[in-house]
């Protein structure tokens, strides 16, 4: 480096010093022509009475002084033309002595990469940063390389590193447009950009980057510099390297990729973050035409070749984009990965999570939030979803986690009202009531504490099942005095409640805070019999060996509760559902249990209910704490159970694999299920309708309105007159409240709500509501923000 900036430093100096004489000569040529003009106009001038002879001091004197008076003026021209000349000098001098090595910056690419499957292997989610292989000579996809030429810098190949007709071109089009339309940076430039330096839009950086560019033609071989780049360039979705991308996007190696698959990834560079075909994959096969146009230009294809490649489609190989609601759930696990991968390096997950309750979980506390929300002032909502041996098969933290990623499942300590008299009541049959132990529900003062019904009544005597299914407070107060305060947070605890309790009378009506995974665990800790029930979110995690780095086995020995307890305990919480306050979360065809909770000034309303096979934890409020309209548990909470479980259990049974929405997303209509009419085919409605809006269709005159479908005005009208164009519809009456209608043997209604385009009615058929659910967690059509 030294020997480099001597030798710029000499050229430096020569060209400083042929600047300065011909700077020298141009001041004396004009010094000389002003003694000339002054000589000419002298001469010009009539005698005087008594001239001066030539030659003369005096004459010789008065030349000398003239010139003298000028002397200041020729010094200050002749700086102020060196002066520029000097300051690049040195500027230049300074940036070259300073330059840091090539490639000595680190690319910044963040945590590692984490792929995240659902507990039935679909891949829903990655995070961090992917890095590939280094790519060689023999990896490189001739494509890939002639692509990024072609878009990125055409005279690669011909340049020193530094373009400047292309730097020339891009600042006239940067002009005539208005602003910066187009960069000069070469590849090489982009290349030491990434290696060595930071993305600061500064002068000093970019002639640093020139010299970089510079010294790195001078020791590198093209090859070398395109394979650099490839190596480091960001190509979006957290993939960093041409490999890292191609398998990323593809699900292959780079030097396995197509023409087309190549002329893609060629075009992410100049916009990753935009043009990541994961979340726009339109915009990224627009911007691999213009590639494959790039090329036709440049001699690398010819335009059959690249109409060929057009023609061809390139299939992701990765979900199009994470559905926005579990990004709770990742949070959630993140501390757990830390913990358990162990070294550094690219993993995949293998979740719990169930995507099919997962988008269920999301859907029912979404409509319930939509329909009642405003009405009753509850804002948030947050639900848990455990399996028996404590797998969490679904989360929903909040009502949008674009809007907030505060998770009021884990993160939110909440007061649990008479949720709490769960752990109460349990104490109390561990140490030998029952439920038919009988107590007086009347005025009860413990200390300051007086606790009163939600009704304001008093039954006299009633039992302890009767008690704890109408949520009685005063017989919960004695039962909390009888069994004691520190005996109450002794079960708490078994049962995996970490959060500070009180141990204060009122703790039995759940004046403590906690959360709501808390509390889901500990009645499923009472459904299971195990106590504490171990939660868990991960069931194994791969690096890059076949050996998986982790693998969860069975859950350790640990204590039981005592079985007549238990018995006691669920029949108790069966009765909540039966004939108490929980009757909302009744299930036909199912048992059901469970427990409502509300606490002080209704700031906080729950449900935690459980059926043979699940757990189900609910909770709605405010994130402020401001009181709701007069919500009680046993309404939305226990709703939200009901339309949870009473779908839940179907997808469980039959195991539901995505069905054929997504397959035809590329048309913007989902396929759906394919439904035969059954009525008389004498009677069906064909032909092609007009659109009176998405759940109403008009054949000749005549409306038929969609069975289940809610329909919607506007621009979705529209797209849906558009795609209906020309295109036969064949419907059959399908009762009273709807006809059914199918597209090319599909389900119009279906296929219609998948994509957004309508909701489906409260009563509407199941797989229109699973139709729905699918449309929110993917954010499609009059769900999308």
């Amino acid at each position: 480096m030294l020997g480099a900036a001597a030798a710029l430093g000499r050229s430096l100096g020569q060209f400083a010093g042929r600047a300065g004489h011909a700077s020298y000569r141009a001041a004396r040529s004009g010094v000389a022509r002003a003694v000339d003009a002054r000589r000419r106009r002298r001469e010009a001038r009539p005698a005087p009475d008594h001239p001066v002879p030539p030659g003369t001091r005096g004459g010789r004197l008065a030349g000398l002084r003239s010139l003298a008076g000028r002397r200041p003026v020729i010094a200050l021209a002749c700086a102020a033309l060196l002066l520029p000349f000097v300051a690049l000098a040195l500027y230049v001098g300074a940036a070259l002595v300073t330059l840091p090595p090539l490639g000595s910056g680190a690319v910044a690419t963040g945590q590692r990469a984490v792929t995240v499957e659902a507990d039935d292997g679909r891949v829903f989610a990655t995070r961090g940063s992917f890095r590939g292989h280094r790519l060689t000579q023999a990896d490189l996809p001739p494509h890939l390389a002639q692509a990024i030429v072609a878009i990125e810098d055409r005279r690669f190949y011909h340049h020193f590193g530094i373009d400047l007709r292309g730097m020339a071109r891009a600042a006239w089009r940067n002009l005539r447009g208005g602003g910066v339309r187009e960069g000069g940076s070469t590849i090489t430039q982009q290349y030491v950009r990434l290696v060595t330096l930071n993305q600061e839009k500064t002068l000093w950086r970019k002639t640093q980057e020139a010299l970089l560019a510079l010294r790195a033609e001078a020791t590198m071989s093209k090859d070398e510099i395109l394979l650099g780049y490839l190596d480091a360039a960001y190509f979006g979705a957290g993939a960093y390297g041409a490999d890292a991308a191609a398998k990323r996007y593809f699900g292959k190696p780079a030097k396995a990729l197509t023409l087309p698959e190549a002329a893609m990834l060629a075009g992410l560079v100049r916009a990753p973050s935009q043009l990541a075909p994961t979340h726009n994959l339109g915009g990224a096969k627009e911007r691999a035409d213009v590639v494959l146009q790039a090329m036709v230009e440049t001699g690398a294809i010819t335009q059959k070749e690249a109409d060929a490649a057009r023609r061809q489609s390139v299939t992701l190989k990765t979900p199009p984009e994470a559905p926005p609601g579990t990004n709770y759930f990742l949070d959630m696990i993140a501390p757990d990965l830390r913990r358990l991968a162990g070294a550094d390096g690219d993993i995949t997950v293998r979740s719990t999570l169930n995507l099919d309750l997962q988008s269920l979980a999301e859907a029912v506390v979404a409509r319930r939030l939509d329909k009642d929300g405003a009405r009753r002032k509850v804002g948030q909502a947050a639900m848990v979803v455990l399996s028996k041996d404590g797998a969490i098969l679904a989360l929903v933290g909040g009502r949008d986690y674009e809007d907030s990623q505060f998770d009021r499942a884990v993160q939110a300590k909440r007061q649990p009202g008479s949720l709490f008299k769960m752990l109460t009541y349990l104490t109390a049959y561990e140490k030998g009531l029952t439920p038919e132990t009988v107590m007086v529900d009347r005025p009860v003062r413990i200390g300051d504490w007086e606790p009163e019904n939600d009704d304001g009544k008093f039954r006299g005597p009633v039992s302890l099942r009767t008690a704890f299914a109408l949520s009685i407070n005063t017989v919960a107060a004695e039962v909390g005095q009888e069994v004691g305060i520190p005996a109450i947070i002794a079960t708490a605890r078994r049962l995996g409640i970490q959060s500070d309790l009180p141990e204060v009378p009122s703790l039995v009506l759940g004046s403590g805070s906690v959360s709501l995974l808390e509390m889901t665990r500990a009645f499923g800790s009472v459904l299971a019999g195990r106590t504490p029930l171990d939660t868990y979110a991960i069931n194994a995690i791969r690096g890059g060996d076949p050996k998986p780095t982790y693998v969860r086995g069975d859950p350790p020995g640990g204590a039981t509760l005592p079985v007549e307890p238990r018995t006691m305990m669920l029949d108790s919480l069966q009765a909540v559902v039966d004939s108490g306050t929980g009757r909302a979360a009744r299930v036909p065809g199912q048992i059901v249990g469970g427990k409502t909770g509300t606490s002080q000034d209704f700031r906080d309303a729950w449900f935690v209910g459980m059926t043979p096979d699940l757990v189900v934890g609910v909770w709605v409020g405010n994130d402020d704490n401001s009181p709701m309209n007069r919500m009680f548990g046993g309404e939305m909470p226990a709703g939200i159970f009901h339309d949870f479980v009473q779908r839940a259990s179907a997808l469980i049974a039959k195991g539901r694999a995505r069905n054929a929405v997504s397959a035809a997303r590329a048309e913007a209509v989902p396929a759906a299920q394919v439904v035969r009419p059954a009525a008389n085919p004498a009677d069906d409605l064909r032909g092609v309708p007009s659109v009176i809006d998405t759940g109403t269709l008009s054949f000749r005159g005549r409306s038929v309105r969609l069975l289940g479908v809610e329909g919607q005005g506007g621009h979705l009208a529209r797209q849906l007159a558009g795609y209906l164009r020309r295109r036969e519809v064949v419907c059959a009456e399908a009762g009273p409240d709807g006809t059914r209608c199918t597209l090319d043997g599909a389900d119009l209604a279906g296929m219609i709500i998948a994509a957004g385009g309508a909701r489906a009615r409260e009563d509407a058929p199941a797989d229109l509501l699973e139709a729905e659910d699918q449309a929110r967690a993917e954010r499609v059509g009059l769900w999308g923000r």
